[in-house]
């Protein structure tokens, strides 16, 4: 990205002066034309030509940045896990490795705790507490689920039987959890496909568990994130007690036990599905490295995008910023800054919400291989209307929801897209359920000859 910013501004600096030239070339034979100027065959010829040849120029350094953009564009692109999204990551291997290593053991807690200093210090439950057991042993149940999404296809081969109690189990995906390949190890690939040689990429490693995890002692917040990315406890969840809270005041414990804690419950398990419904969402965004994705479109892709079209802005106006000075050309330099400010906005809450309504299909794949009923999410959705979960909270403000409809199109609530996709992917198990069950019990083709016809 950073060659084609800087491919654009050596173009947007060149352009000027070829359009100047021909313009001029062209003046000087309309001038000749119109005042009868006595203009040599060859002479005329030779500035056809000169202007062809700026054209030409034109065109082809018009080419280079937009090809080399393109190019960028299409070798970052990937399929996203379990859901097939197609999405762009534009950071290259080194960086997204940093970022894992900054994130490994204790560097995910000191980044977390950034986070959350910013609404003042946060009270955390320790792990003796019995409510962070509740929570860490529903996320280590629900880790176990991981490897089973690698290859659904060995691992759940009767899955139109269902599960435990008959509970609805789902199809294998199409795009199995794999490890990412990186774009330049696709380009070897093909490289050394061109030499009949079969060679397997290098991928990342799948950021696996055990994730880490922190549980905040704070009542009046019901909700939780997920952040980071990488192993090592690179990525991990937060919950907040009001969640638990909730959960826990709908219907007493199941008992009170005394343990080595003054007061010890056991939560039902109807609440414990509750909490790893919304453990099984965060878990997802980990599992589908969300963070990524967000720190790609909101640190390189909308920055470099408004970069160049604040360029561009500025050549139109060249002649303006010419007359006027420099204060014309710090206006538009302050206008890309702010633009650019607001399309980030727009830009991380649109991939937020897509990100959303993509971890809650991946979620229900989770707690169904769990032993979870992944029905009861479309109830826990629906009944948290203004609780939505992000993928990698940093608590910026995003903008309204009213302007977002505007630019994107959507006259629907969030929550009530979220819970409608994640019904429709329920119904597509159930569609896709009966359709193995009907192949299966189908009568196995005859292999009868006709003898009158033969």
């Amino acid at each position: 990205m950073e060659i084609v910013r800087t491919a654009a501004r050596i173009v947007l600096t060149v352009i000027p002066v070829l359009l100047i030239k021909n313009h001029k070339t062209r003046r000087h034979l309309k001038h000749a034309a119109l005042n009868g100027v006595p203009i040599s065959e060859d002479r005329t010829n030779t500035l056809l030509k000169r202007i062809r040849h700026r054209t030409l120029l034109f065109h082809l350094l018009f080419f280079i940045p937009g090809a080399l953009f393109w190019s960028t564009i299409f070798a970052s692109l990937e399929r996203t896990p379990l859901t097939g999204r197609w999405r762009l990551i534009i950071l290259s291997p080194e960086e997204e490795d940093e970022i894992a290593a900054q994130l490994a053991g204790p560097g995910w807690y000191q980044a977390v705790g950034e986070i959350l200093s910013q609404d003042g210090p946060a009270q955390l439950i320790p792990p003796s507490d019995w409510r962070y057991g509740w929570v860490r042993d529903t996320l280590r149940e629900l880790e176990r689920t991981i490897p089973v999404l690698i290859d659904e296809e060995e691992n759940c081969k009767n899955w139109s039987q269902g599960g435990i109690e008959h509970i609805p189990l789902p199809p294998p995906a199409e795009y199995p959890l794999r490890p990412r390949p990186r774009a330049s190890e696709y380009l070897r690939m093909f490289c050394e496909s061109m030499c009949k040689r079969h060679v397997s990429p290098v991928p990342h490693s799948i950021p696996g568990p055990p994730y880490s995890l922190l549980v905040v002692d704070k009542p009046e917040a019901s909700n939780a994130f997920s952040y980071g990315f990488g192993p090592d406890g690179g990525g991990g969840i937060v919950v907040y007690s009001g969640f638990l809270d909730e959960i826990l005041s709908r219907a007493p414990p199941e008992n009170e036990v005394v343990g080595p804690e003054p007061q010890s419950s056991v939560p039902t398990a109807s609440q414990t599905a509750e909490l790893a419904i919304l453990l099984s969402h965060e878990l997802a965004h980990l599992v589908l490295s969300h963070h990524l994705e967000t720190l790609s479109s909101a640190t390189i892709i909308i920055p470099g995008v408004m970069s160049i079209i604040s360029d561009i802005i500025r050549v139109v106006i060249f002649p303006v910023t010419m007359i006027f000075g420099p204060f014309v050309n710090d206006a538009v330099a302050q206008l890309g800054k702010l633009g650019s400010g607001e399309m980030e906005k727009v830009g991380e809450y649109c991939t937020s919400v897509k990100q959303e309504i993509e971890a809650d299909v991946v979620s229900v794949r989770l707690l169904a291989h769990a032993g979870y009923d992944a029905r009861k999410a479309v109830t826990f959705w629906e009944h948290r209307t203004n609780s939505l979960a992000e993928c990698s909270s940093d608590h910026k403000e995003h903008p309204s929801s009213s302007f977002v409809h505007k630019i994107t199109g959507s006259q629907h609530p969030v929550n009530e897209v979220r819970v409608n996709s994640l019904k429709g992917e329920l119904l597509r198990w159930e569609t896709e359920r009966r359709a193995e069950l009907r192949r299966r019990l189908a009568p196995p083709p005859s292999n009868h000859i006709n003898l009158a016809t033969a």
